[in-house]
């Protein structure tokens, strides 16, 4: 039997970052310019070089060097050119002293991988104040018709107060100005990952 192309490893439904990058996959073009706010292996900054490469570019963050050294290594093994991404060992709060001032509402998408670095210690994780503080920023920054995606981790520590937060900011976002949308399983006794998209309306 073929696996069906939106299918999980398993053969189920997409994962929370594999519904994020479906849904990126959809949308972005060869000369956008994204951003990776949680670089961690490297993985989703690949995936978004892929969607954007040529002419685009790729700007990502985290506050461990490890995930900056991996990612970048990542991407040059790839065969994508030095010039084409900007890593920052940095938090993603710090988006708008570190992005060049005119790429304001001119991204075509942000992309959050919240939790830790795996394969890292634990006990580093993404901090609910301050991926709040860059979820705001995001949604300013991205340009109209542009993704906001988070995959979030209720099941570990630290990660079930940034999904209520998370949930309680998403739920008051003008309609006017935004979709928002909510992906999780709803029939696991577990706290699985779950997948926010923030869209934001074009003029």
């Amino acid at each position: 039997m073929m696996m069906p192309r939106l299918a999980s490893s398993s053969g189920g439904l997409p994962s929370a970052v594999r519904w994020s990058q479906l849904l990126l996959e959809d949308r972005l073009r060869p000369g956008d310019v994204v951003v990776d706010a949680t670089l961690g292996n490297g993985h989703d900054t690949l995936f978004l070089c892929r969607q954007v490469l040529p002419g685009g570019h790729v700007y990502g963050f985290d506050v461990q060097a490890a995930a900056v050294e991996n990612a970048g290594r990542r991407l040059l093994e790839a065969g994508v050119a030095a010039s084409d991404f900007s890593l920052f060992q940095a938090g993603h709060e710090t988006m708008p002293i570190r992005l060049p001032g005119a790429l304001r509402e001119r991204l075509a998408a942000v992309m959050f991988n919240l939790g830790y670095l795996p394969g890292s210690d634990k006990q580093c994780i993404t901090q609910t104040e301050t991926t709040m503080v860059a979820l705001k920023q995001a949604v300013e920054w991205v340009r109209p018709g542009g993704l906001v995606t988070v995959a979030v981790y209720p099941g570990h520590e630290g990660g079930a107060e940034e999904a209520v937060r998370i949930a309680e900011w998403a739920g008051t976002l003008d309609a006017r100005a935004f979709e928002v949308q909510h992906l999780r399983p709803v029939n696991r006794t577990a706290a699985p990952p779950e997948c926010w998209v923030i869209w934001k309306r074009g003029n």
